[in-house]
């Protein structure tokens, strides 16, 4: 790994001849569920977290420059039963994880440490016993556009800055009492539920969630079966969704005013209209 920058500001333990470091990684689920795993065969304490000893991880070469290149890395490792689970992986849990590599000073891990690289998980891919996963540094932020495109629907989430919408009297809780595939029953019926999500928060698929794309009565049609059996009664979190459409903006949330589109702008097939057409 070349750490030129790095080792230039590099604190004196990291310049002897003969060094005690130790990679360390801090991962940050979207779920809040922090973890620490070091290289190191024995657990460090490392700002008040506790890294384990995985002693399997190891991280690829990263070059750091002044362009702005988007820097990526890839980390491997053994999955760990009780740390990273082959169900967490195969479920998207670490997907998008906020992912900090750092060395350290095995024998004196209350020393500062240095932070070589910081970034997100990209895809996560298992490999029998093992997975690797991308690490996609913050220029990938440059690569977004600059400016939005013009859509007739509605560019903003229901109830981000961009729409304003109130979600807290949208929001419901309800008890899934049984699933066939994609096709969940609840023990009563939600309102407003076409395009919303569904957040499930018992069981082995707590933390997940699915868009819903259908709804009849009281059974909601998920994008996708959940990843786990549920135990029944399972309590879920629903959102309210919307179709995006500037008739549902106005006369539902009467919000038009915040309507993020351009509904009454000509299309490209205007190009191929002809007079009487």
């Amino acid at each position: 790994m070349v750490m030129s920058e790095t080792l230039n500001a590099a604190p004196g333990w990291l310049r002897e001849e003969l060094v005690t470091l130790a990679w360390c990684w801090r991962l940050a689920r979207r779920d809040g569920v922090v973890i620490g795993l070091t290289s190191h065969d024995r657990d460090l304490m490392v700002g008040g977290i506790a890294y384990r000893a995985a002693p399997g991880m190891k991280p690829s070469a990263l070059e750091t420059s002044d362009s702005l290149d988007a820097a990526t890395m890839d980390l491997e490792g053994a999955i760990a039963s009780d740390a990273i689970a082959a169900r967490d992986l195969d479920a998207g849990r670490w997907d998008g994880a906020e992912l900090e590599l750092f060395v350290t000073d095995w024998s004196a891990p209350g020393m500062a440490p240095v932070t070589v690289a910081r970034g997100s998980l990209g895809a996560v891919e298992r490999r029998g016993a093992a997975f690797a996963a991308e690490l996609q540094g913050v220029t990938r932020l440059l690569d977004r556009p600059v400016c939005p495109a013009t859509s007739p629907s509605c560019r903003a989430m229901l109830g981000d800055p961009a729409c304003r919408v109130d979600l807290a009297p949208r929001t419901h809780l309800r008890r899934v009492i049984a699933v066939d595939g994609r096709a969940v029953t609840l023990d009563s019926v939600a309102a407003g539920m076409a395009f919303g999500e569904l957040l499930w928060m018992d069981g082995a698929n707590c933390g997940l969630a699915s868009p819903v794309i259908g709804v009849d009565g009281s059974v909601l049609h998920l994008a996708e079966a959940p990843v786990f059996a549920p135990v029944f009664p399972a309590r879920v979190r629903l959102t309210e969704g919307c179709d995006k459409q500037l008739a549902t903006c106005r006369d539902r949330f009467a919000n038009a005013v915040n309507f993020r589109g351009e509904a009454h702008l000509p299309g490209n097939d205007l190009l191929t209209r002809y007079p009487g057409g």
